[in-house]
């Protein structure tokens, strides 16, 4: 597998110093994108299914163990604030549990049975979406989630680092991220990690685009839970319409800090 080989380039990693670190890395980041530029028709056909799932009120539904899982559920968490959606269309599933999203729980991605009762747990929908995510593209936790849910006839995407796994051969839409070794042998929370953050923060923000969570390039549904984002409201209330900050501070309060409300009054009002 191309992400266990040795990278030639830090064979003396342990000898250089800290500014040669940095460059390396930096040098080496240069694959993560790349790896992406090379899988846009494969991401943009995710968002596309990603988006219909959502419009007909299903679930987007990742799958994925140590790093992967972790990636999965820090995009998975984001959604509600940033789109105002419901925390539950879109869903992060990791091999060990909820407890796997904040630390390491190693053994739990070789249950493949723990993969099938989690997705049974969702009580899954045809209107569902499953997205597996694995840098190794074996992972025995995402590969039996793939298999489960395309029995119960969901469409499948599977995200995968190495070309060979059988991940991308088990799912309707293989995404190859082809990120090459780490600069760290073996540590796919390096390039793998982030070639797969960026393409779920592609799915997700994009399936949130085509449905209409967006205005020019402003998150109009963005939930105000706090002091910064009460200000971001009130800026993206004077961006679309003609209303001074007085004006849009009393809206939003008066609207319970829904922009969209407040564009809306103002348009009728006008």
């Amino acid at each position: 597998m191309s992400t266990e080989a040795r990278n030639p380039r830090s064979i003396g990693l342990d000898k250089m110093s800290a500014r040669e670190i940095v460059r390396l890395m930096d040098e080496e980041e240069h694959a993560v994108l790349r790896a992406l530029e090379a899988a846009e028709p494969q991401i943009a056909q995710a968002i596309e299914r990603a988006a219909e799932a959502f419009r007909e009120g299903g679930r987007v539904i990742y799958v994925g163990a140590g790093t992967s899982g972790r990636v999965a559920t820090m995009d998975a968490a984001e959604m509600p604030p940033t789109f105002g959606v419901e925390p539950d269309r879109f869903v992060a599933l990791v091999a060990g549990g909820p407890t796997a999203g904040q630390q390491a729980v190693e053994d739990a991605e070789d249950s493949d049975h723990a993969a099938i009762e989690d997705l049974n747990e969702l009580k899954l929908t045809q209107k569902d979406i499953v997205i597996g995510i694995a840098a190794s593209g074996k992972t025995p936790y995402v590969l039996a989630a793939m298999h489960h849910a395309r029995q119960k006839g969901l469409w499948t995407a599977g995200i995968a680092n190495n070309r060979v796994g059988p991940l991308l051969q088990a799912v309707d839409l293989p995404i190859l991220l082809e990120t090459g070794p780490e600069v760290l042998t073996g540590s796919t929370r390096l390039k793998a990690g982030t070639s797969q953050k960026l393409a779920l923060n592609r799915i997700s923000t994009g399936a949130m685009v085509l449905n209409g969570k967006v205005i020019e390039n402003l998150m109009v549904d963005v939930k105000a839970k706090n002091q910064k984002l009460k200000e971001r409201c009130v800026r993206i209330v004077r961006e679309l319409s003609p209303v001074t900050e007085d004006e849009a501070w009393k809206m939003l309060e008066t609207n319970d800090w829904s922009v969209r409300q407040v564009l809306d009054h103002v348009r009728r009002a006008n």
